[in-house]
């Protein structure tokens, strides 16, 4: 175009190239701009109740975050490129610990919004799921000794039958119950100072024999593993944390799911199945909550697998098998969610071991009713491969302990035991991980405490 251009005789000629030559470098910068899109780099933060987190990415970016919910860098990232974020300053005052997940990874013309960011710092209180009694009791914690006091108006009427398992949303605002017999999910809110229970509306249906319960990571889902009907309940956490169930919901799973855990960055849930000894592993669509099965689901476990538990980066599984008196360990694909038993895998604990749990730094797993009945076992984690080693100091519970968890800090270690109506608790060696029970423990419980939430 620029040849014909020239070849004008018009005096003005010189004047029109100039402008067209003007027009095509203004398209030329409009291309240029287009091919160079920016891509808005978020997610969500949980758990935050300190002041001071600032985020950074790829070191540069920062960006200060006073409250939960999501966040956005200001500044994006062209295609192509890559995104890094990291937590610059941790939150004081209260002290918080934050890590983040989904943090790194290549620009493919999105943006980015599935990074979790988790904040946790002491635990406050215990909540407790008494079968037999139909309550939830719920305990104050002494922060420099561990010691266990229940608060004003515990226990808490359940509003179902046999509250069977109950889990804690990552802000500490609610507590999420499942009753087995009633066939419900209870939701009550949780004041703030008190730790005392509210009842918020009127239970909601699950599918049969519910067991067990998780919220995801990014506070925005319950899953619940309905043990009769061999599915998961799906349901979305709305305002108020009210609860809306799914579409497609339930989800079909192995027979007789028993356990719920999902991976640090809400990427997977994973279901141990009692009755065929397997781990079923299901895609969360995060912008939905709907569940699918991944290539090679289920996985096989030991025989009557009871409890399953993620280490604090999603690199490892680690699921209790009642039935073979195993612990079962697996390496985590980060990409699709796969499980790989890692080497010498599964580790022989003596006993039926009813629940398995992770510290917080992912170097030990604590085992109920391991090694030998009516005690607790410490593992420690060979970190490049994730077997278990025993240390071989174990220590003593009360009568079939049927749950155990970790302080978020990993400063204690409680234990529900079932038989003996209590609660036992532990604090731990910073070094070495091995407990050593409170002064006043086991503390008094409701009828037959099958779980407990730490937050």
């Amino acid at each position: 175009m620029l040849r014909l251009l020239r070849r004008l005789p018009h005096p003005i000629g010189n004047a029109r190239l100039k402008l067209r030559i003007g027009l095509l470098l203004v398209l030329a910068a409009a291309g240029l701009t287009a091919c160079n899109t920016k891509y808005t780099i978020g997610g969500t933060v949980t758990g935050l109740s300190g002041t001071g987190l600032v985020l950074a990415d790829n070191s540069g970016d920062l960006l200060s975050v006073t409250g939960n919910g999501t966040f956005a860098f200001s500044t994006g990232v062209e295609n192509g490129d890559v995104y890094s974020v990291t937590v610059e300053t941790q939150p004081s005052d209260p002290s918080e610990i934050c890590s983040v997940h989904n943090g790194s990874g290549t620009i493919d013309k999105s943006a980015v919004g599935n990074i979790i960011v988790t904040c946790v710092g002491q635990g406050q209180f215990a909540y407790v799921t008494d079968q037999s009694s139909d309550a939830i009791t719920v305990f104050a914690i002494d922060a420099s000794t561990g010691y266990l006091s229940e608060v004003s108006g515990s226990p808490f009427a359940a509003t179902g039958t046999t509250p069977a398992a109950i889990a804690v949303d990552p802000n500490g605002q609610y507590a999420y119950v499942v009753n087995n017999v009633s066939d419900t999910l209870s939701v009550f809110a949780i004041e703030a100072g008190t730790g005392a229970l509210t009842p918020v509306g009127n239970p909601i249906a699950t599918h049969n024999a519910p067991v067990a319960v998780v919220v995801d990571a990014s506070d925005s889902y319950v899953y619940v593993a309905n043990q009769a009907s061999a599915d998961v309940s799906a349901y979305a956490i709305t305002s108020g944390g009210v609860l809306t169930e799914v579409a497609g919901s339930p989800f079909a799973v192995g027979a007789g799911p028993s356990a719920l855990a999902t991976d640090p960055g809400s990427n997977f849930l994973y279901v141990a199945n009692y009755t065929d000894s397997t781990i079923s592993v299901l895609s969360i669509d995060l912008a939905t909550g709907a569940l699918s099965g991944i290539a090679g689901s289920p996985f096989t476990t030991g025989h009557g697998p009871t409890s399953i538990a993620v280490d604090p980066t999603g690199t490892y599984a680690y699921v209790g098998n009642e039935g073979a008196a195993t612990i079962s360990a697996f390496a985590i694909s980060a990409s699709s969610g796969a499980l790989t038993p890692v080497s010498g895998s599964p580790f022989a604990t003596g006993s039926a071991v009813e629940a398995v749990a992770v510290d917080p730094a992912g170097a030990h797993v604590y085992a109920a009713n391991a090694t030998a009945a009516n005690e607790v076992a410490t593992f420690s984690i060979y970190p490049s491969t994730g077997a278990l080693t025993s240390t071989g100091a174990n220590v003593a519970a009360g009568a079939l302990p049927t749950w155990v968890t970790v302080d978020p800090k990993g400063a204690y270690v409680y234990v529900a035991n079932d038989e003996s109506n209590s609660v036992s608790v532990y604090s731990v060696n910073a070094g070495t991980g091995l407990l050593t029970a409170v002064a006043g423990s086991p503390f008094a419980a409701g009828g037959e405490p099958r779980c407990l939430a730490i937050h």
